[in-house]
């Protein structure tokens, strides 16, 4: 049995968005609760030279979007990074996964054997549609949606592995 390019991906993201979504409702509640300036979760990082919260939040968005867009050979939207509090990046989420509901299998047939190529800088990586979803996208998307979580948690968010996989229906 197979697995489709569009299952791979198109509700994988949409969960991962959802939880990040959830994870910034557990980081309002503590702020409110603890009297903390939500800028102060906004901005904060684990490492001086990592992103902040809120940067992880744009690459998930755009992991999973661009994904989608490389894949269906069609640009996905492009959102400015330019979120300046919690309600918009409430509002990105809310686009990306719009934009997603949008995606039918459909769209993505063929894709597995489509050559993808990813630059960043000097660095060029060209892999078949699947293996760039399985070894390139899966994995960058999970690891920001990842350093979202621990960023809360570092911060006394009371976060924990239950956050991070989300409900099941």
């Amino acid at each position: 049995m197979s697995v489709s390019m569009h299952k791979l991906t198109v509700p994988v993201f949409i969960r991962g968005l959802n939880v990040l979504a959830g994870l910034l409702d557990k980081a309002e509640a503590h702020a409110a609760e603890k009297n903390i300036p939500l800028a102060d979760l906004f901005n904060a990082r684990l490492a001086p030279d990592m992103l902040p919260l809120s940067a992880q939040v744009q690459r998930v968005s755009d992991t999973s979007k661009n994904t989608i867009g490389r894949l269906t050979g069609v640009a996905a939207p492009s959102f400015p990074d330019d979120e300046k509090d919690f309600a918009e990046l409430r509002e990105r989420i809310a686009k990306t996964i719009a934009y997603l509901e949008t995606v039918k299998p459909s769209d993505l047939e063929g894709s597995d054997v489509r050559e993808i190529t990813v630059t960043f800088g000097k660095l060029s990586f060209t892999f078949a549609g699947d293996d760039y979803v399985l070894k390139f996208a899966l994995p960058n998307f999970f690891f920001h949606v990842t350093t979202a979580h621990d960023i809360l948690r570092n911060q006394g968010v009371a976060v924990g592995k239950i956050d991070f996989l989300g409900p099941y229906s």
